[in-house]
């Protein structure tokens, strides 16, 4: 009798064991890689955002106060103060959202300087620790 070619249910076995070992070594490091890069991009979302309110500034002589929001950077305002030189086009082409899909949320004069720019994390709660700590431009790495 002729024997077959093929792997053994040990073989396979030893194989299955190694992916698993392999999987609960670089899952928890692909993970961690994924919650860095979300606060990195509020970082650069945020420097992007805070470019375009200095323009702004340097334009109409004031900040957009916290009543006109961020979307004084997008379309000219008609509340108080109103811009004297609003940029044609404005100062930036969309808002961004922060990467767990809300706005970000401004404030002027603010508590940490001239104005604060910031994420509430993935809570979206005032507060708290790691993925769900507060992100602003008072706190810039």
């Amino acid at each position: 009798m002729k024997r077959e070619a093929g792997f053994s249910l040990v073989e396979i076995l030893v194989v299955l064991i190694i992916l698993g070992l392999l999987v609960s070594v670089v899952a928890p490091t692909v993970l961690n890689q994924a919650d860095s890069a979300r606060v990195q991009k509020v970082y650069a979302d945020l420097a992007n955002i805070e470019s375009a309110l200095k323009l702004y500034r340097l334009d109409n002589y004031v900040y957009p106060s916290s009543e006109q929001g961020l979307g004084a950077l997008l379309s000219a305002s008609t509340l108080s103060p109103e811009p004297r030189n609003f940029k044609r086009g404005g100062y930036l082409d969309r808002m961004p959202r922060d990467p767990w899909g809300r706005v970000y949320l401004y404030l002027s004069p603010g508590e940490h300087g001239e104005f604060d720019l910031y994420s509430l994390g993935a809570d979206g709660i005032s507060g708290g620790e790691g993925q769900n700590a507060d992100l602003g431009n008072w706190d810039v790495r």
